[in-house]
């Protein structure tokens, strides 16, 4: 295992809500995503996921409130809490979720990703 740079493997890609795994951990992968706009509504029924904001802002749009995360912040969304995260402009961030998990959670559309894509 190398050293990881962020900026290296964010310049790799330029699509957006489409997570790409930079590291595993146990049964942890830490992915790099890129998001701007809105994404859908959804949940992890199994687990919690953990959204780390390494460039811009963004928002997780809840049914009672919206939390704003700016450059330097984390959320946790606690496993089956229906969210929606969106970004005004294009937002950099880290994901930390288990293994195998797809982005979209309960719901199936075009903003379904494909898992365990490496950089």
């Amino acid at each position: 295992m190398s050293v990881i740079n962020f900026k290296d493997k964010l310049n790799k890609f330029s699509d957006h809500w489409s997570p790409k795994v930079i590291a595993e951990m146990n049964d942890y992968q830490f992915k790099l995503v890129k998001i701007k706009g809105d994404f859908v509504w959804h949940n992890h029924e199994h687990t919690d996921e953990t959204f780390i904001v390494l460039e811009g802002e963004m928002a997780i749009q809840f049914e009672d409130r919206t939390v704003t995360l700016n450059e330097g912040e984390m959320y946790v969304v606690k496993k089956g809490i229906e969210h929606k995260p969106y970004a005004e402009t294009e937002c950099k961030i880290m994901i930390i979720e288990p293994n195998g998990v797809i982005n979209t959670g309960n719901v199936e559309g075009n903003l379904t990703a494909s898992n365990d894509v490496c950089i």
